[in-house]
């Protein structure tokens, strides 16, 4: 979608870290910042701690969602059958508390009035927006939002929890001018936190907090997103954001109203629809290996806030079983896999949607050593007992351009340039 409106020069980058703008050919007034990416990498090896962390964090971070969309819509979301109900099981139980450790993609944001400035991580698979405040008693690390220093501040009256399952984020609902790359969402509604759990005390969680760019239904507070409150406003030439994630510093980014065409090929841009407003869900034509179709026709759900490509226990296994060395492990509900190291780029998977097939690289599909010195290799699909369907994370994403458009319910993909 190559943006020609004489309008264009109100497309903004946004940047996830704290850059200096720099302008660039798109248009007089164009900002463009890189996304910062934090890493779970240690030693040259995969920290598979941090792994099984990442994954039971998603899960949980789903459990959370599915029950916001019932809670919205009067209506049990579709895919969170098998999930909702195995939860529902354990809720007696202990949980132990993990450490966060995973790969992020996050950026800076400007919330009040004088502006104060936070980085907060990037999730397309949620909807609300969390901060800590200057009352929060684990915070240290993180910048704090100051209610009483702006002007536009207001305390909604309610104290709400964000669940994600190992961890809670508590803390007032506030509403104030949010700013994300240069455009604003007035009287935006957050939380602003007084306790953080362990999954999100720093240096574990890098960001100050996250900003979700689902929909409506899933917010927990019962709000827009900041994407959707800033569109509604009609200051955006098109309802859409766009992202590039990359490994390599400085090649990431998020492109507020619109695509930056310098960072695909055109004519590979391939739509499909949004299934089921909430996520942004589509349908998954095929995942398909050397030639071979695993799965076809699967819901899936296209989440920046995920390293991985996660699915059932069952297609997960399916893809690995006739891999010559190939293993597994399991830990709680979550099963990882290796391959080794020296023949992991020759089983890569290529997923399609609407009717193109987008290859993922071996670069993004090994995701390390299993262990240092180790000669097996972690692969970037991974297996979980509560789903049946398909988170498609940034082992994925990092191969195309990703378009998330809201005003036509569409999700794009292109090949990078």
């Amino acid at each position: 979608m190559k943006i020609s409106s004489p309008f264009a020069f109100l497309l903004v980058l946004v940047s996830i870290a704290a850059a200096s703008p720099v302008p660039n050919d798109h248009g007089e007034g164009v900002i463009r910042f890189p996304l910062a990416r934090k890493s779970a990498d240690v030693a040259g090896h995969v920290d598979t701690s941090a792994l099984n962390a990442q994954l039971i964090h998603v899960l949980n971070k789903y459990r959370q969602t599915f029950s916001a969309f019932e809670a919205n819509t009067g209506s049990a979301h579709p895919l969170s059958g098998k999930m909702m109900s195995s939860k529902r099981k354990r809720d007696d139980g202990v949980v132990p508390l993990i450490n966060e450790g995973y790969d992020l993609w996050y950026g800076e944001i400007d919330v009040g009035t004088p502006k104060q400035k936070f980085n907060v991580s990037i999730d397309s698979g949620s909807t609300d927006l969390f901060l800590p405040s200057i009352s929060c008693m684990n915070c240290a690390g993180h910048k704090m939002y100051n209610a009483a220093q702006s002007s536009t501040a207001k305390d909604e009256g309610n104290v709400s929890v964000l669940s994600y399952g190992e961890g809670e984020v508590v803390g007032d609902e506030y509403s104030d001018d949010v700013f994300l790359g240069g455009y604003e969402a007035p009287n935006q509604t957050f939380v602003a936190a007084s306790l953080y759990s362990v999954q999100f005390v720093y240096p574990g969680f890098q960001p100050d907090g996250l900003v979700g760019f689902a929909f409506e239904q899933l917010s927990a507070l019962g709000t827009k997103s900041v994407f959707e409150t800033i569109s509604d406003s009609g200051v955006l030439p098109e309802s859409v954001f766009s992202v590039k994630l990359s490994s390599t510093s400085g090649e990431s980014e998020l492109y507020i109203g619109g695509t930056n065409p310098d960072l695909y090929v055109e004519d590979t841009l391939t739509y499909t629809a949004v299934t089921e407003e909430g996520y942004w869900q589509v349908n998954l034509e095929a995942v398909s290996r050397n030639g071979s179709t695993v799965a076809s026709n699967s819901a899936s759900i296209i989440d920046t806030g995920t390293t991985y490509i996660i699915t059932s226990d069952d297609v997960a296994e399916a893809y690995y079983n006739d891999i010559p060395g190939s293993s597994s492990s399991t830990q709680e509900d979550v099963t990882y896999y290796t391959i080794p190291c020296d023949t992991i780029g020759s089983y890569t998977p290529t997923l399609t949607f609407g009717g193109r097939g987008f290859n993922v690289s071996e670069d993004t599909f090994n995701i390390g050593p299993e262990s240092s010195g180790s000669s097996d290799c972690v692969g970037g699909i991974a297996g979980m007992s509560d789903v049946d369907f398909w988170v498609v994370g940034g082992v994925f994403l990092q191969n195309v351009y990703t378009v998330f458009d809201n005003g036509n319910l569409q999700v794009g993909f292109a090949e990078l340039a």
